[in-house]
Order: C-alpha cells, then sequence, then structure tokens
C-alpha cells in the first residue's frame, strides 16, 4: 500500500488522542493523529515524523500522521493500515489460495475483517495492528480492549460451529522478531488469545516493509504464546 504527498517533520506533542503538533517546514502544524492507542514509546518530542497532505476541502486538519522513525527504524503507526496490507497480502495469495474474498462479514455478534473460503471451507479472519515493540519482540495491545477479547471470543464460536478461523497479527515494522500477548496491560485479551489457539483459531503474525510513505506485508513471524 502506498501513500501520496508525505512531507516529514518532527514531532513536538500530543494534545489528545487525536490531534498533535508537528513542524513542518518550519512551522508548527496541528495535525490528525491516525492512532487512538497511546504510543507514548513512538512520539518522544523530537522524533523524526512522516505526514500526508491531505486536499479534503472539510478537513478540521490538512495532515494526518502516518509513520514514525524508532531507534532508525520506521513504523507505520496509521490504524487503518494493517487491514489495507493485509487485503492486498491476503489477494496476491499470502494464506495460499482464496476463494470469496470479502471484508467486513458479520457472524453471530461479531463483525469480522474478512471472510473466505479456503480448501472449500468458509474461514474469517481478524486483523490486529502492532506498533508496541522493545528490542525486536512486539506485543498486543498496548491498552486494554474489550473489543480485541470480544473477537477472539467470537472467533473461538466460530470455529466450534465449523468454520475456519485466524487473528493476524501485522506487525508494522520490518525489524520484528516475535509477537507476544501483552498479559501485563490486558491479562483478559492475553489468556483468551491462548484459549482460542486452543480451540483451534489460527493465529498467525507478520512483519512489515515499511517506508516513510508505504507500507507492505513480508513474511511470517513466530507468535509466542506463553
Amino acid at each position: 500500500m502506498q501513500y501520496s504527498n508525505m512531507e516529514q517533520g518532527i514531532f513536538l506533542q500530543r494534545h489528545n488522542r487525536f490531534i498533535a503538533h508537528v513542524l513542518l517546514g518550519g512551522v508548527e502544524t496541528v495535525v490528525h493523529v491516525k492512532n487512538t492507542g497511546r504510543c507514548r514509546e513512538l512520539l518522544p518530542p523530537g522524533a523524526t515524523v512522516y505526514c500526508q497532505k491531505s486536499e479534503g476541502p472539510r478537513r478540521k486538519t490538512q495532515y494526518d500522521l502516518i509513520t514514525v522513525e524508532k531507534n532508525g527504524m520506521l513504523i507505520n503507526m496509521d490504524s487503518q493500515a494493517p487491514n489495507r496490507a493485509a487485503q492486498e497480502w491476503l489477494s496476491r495469495g499470502g494464506l495460499g489460495p482464496l476463494e470469496a474474498l470479502r471484508s467486513e462479514t458479520v457472524h453471530e455478534d461479531s463483525r469480522f475483517d474478512f471472510s473466505f473460503r479456503k480448501d472449500g471451507k468458509p474461514c474469517f479472519l481478524e486483523v490486529k495492528g502492532v506498533t508496541l515493540e522493545d528490542r525486536g519482540i512486539c506485543a498486543f495491545p498496548d491498552a486494554p480492549t474489550d473489543r480485541g477479547t470480544k473477537h477472539l471470543k467470537g472467533l473461538i464460536r466460530a470455529v466450534a460451529a465449523g468454520f475456519g478461523g485466524y487473528v493476524l497479527f501485522v506487525l508494522q515494522m520490518e525489524r520484528a522478531i516475535s509477537l507476544r500477548p501483552n498479559a501485563v496491560t490486558d491479562p483478559v485479551f492475553a489468556r483468551t488469545l491462548r484459549q482460542a489457539a486452543q480451540a483451534g483459531v489460527q493465529v498467525l503474525a507478520v512483519n512489515c516493509r515499511v517506508t516513510a510513505d508505504s507500507m507492505e506485508i513480508l513474511d511470517f513471524v513466530p507468535v509466542d504464546l506463553r
């Protein structure tokens, strides 16, 4: 996936979950943060960031904060990017041949990111974007997520009913060694993820090639459920 109209800047401060101040072209500019997570480790004052300029006349802010540089590594922090990258990856055979690939599919009380048929079996797949990283070890979530736990329980029920179930963690960086559940931040999600794996839900993680203006899924990385 590719972005256009990107400009490099210097992060100054985050006013709230949605708004940050960035120095762009020497001018302090209010930008929209496309990630409502905490992201404290990604956005220290002085961090190099990349923002997308929009020409939308009805927008309150002209720029979206997309990519940040951390310890020489680029991390995409756009919360919409993992689904877009996953759709491209699935379409080009990331999980092998698929039929009837669709986005946003409702099953019982859950809305899953994707549905498809694989080897004749109907399947659901939920995508989770990951930006929290320490020395190559990625963790999810970076804040408690009741919604994430609900999706896992929905996948468990779907598998019990005869569907295929997948959760795909998209690590929005390249130098990722592995993915683990963040049991300190959200022990309920971590416990439910282990239960999902035991129930037959496929728990997968992939890293991404990230540039200032693009993100593309590269390959699988190990998932540590201990």
